[in-house]
């Protein structure tokens, strides 16, 4: 269980590193990494993730940051705030 928990809060704590880094607010995070945009205040409120939603979190992260690198990904609006999304094929921000 202390294994489990320290697991959890290194989870939340890269979480809130790639939040910094991204400039992504964390319902967004939350909406695109696992279609819940109340994760990382869940995550924050003491929430146990299953390694589903570990391994989900991580792949999204791992994901954008690649994307980044090469360029593929632009500030593109959302409804409600500005995030940084994956170009698709001939669109360009």
């Amino acid at each position: 269980m202390i294994e489990e928990d320290m697991m959890e809060r290194s989870l939340l704590q890269r979480i809130e590193a790639f939040l910094k880094e991204s400039a992504m607010p964390p319902s967004v995070f939350g909406r695109y990494a696992v279609r819940d945009p109340r994760l990382v205040s869940d995550l924050r409120s003491g929430r146990q993730p299953g390694c589903a939603i570990r391994g989900r979190v991580e792949h999204f992260m791992n994901k954008w940051r690649a994307d980044h690198r090469v360029g593929q990904v632009a500030p593109l609006g959302d409804r409600r705030t500005r995030a940084f999304w994956r170009l698709d094929a001939g669109n360009e921000a």
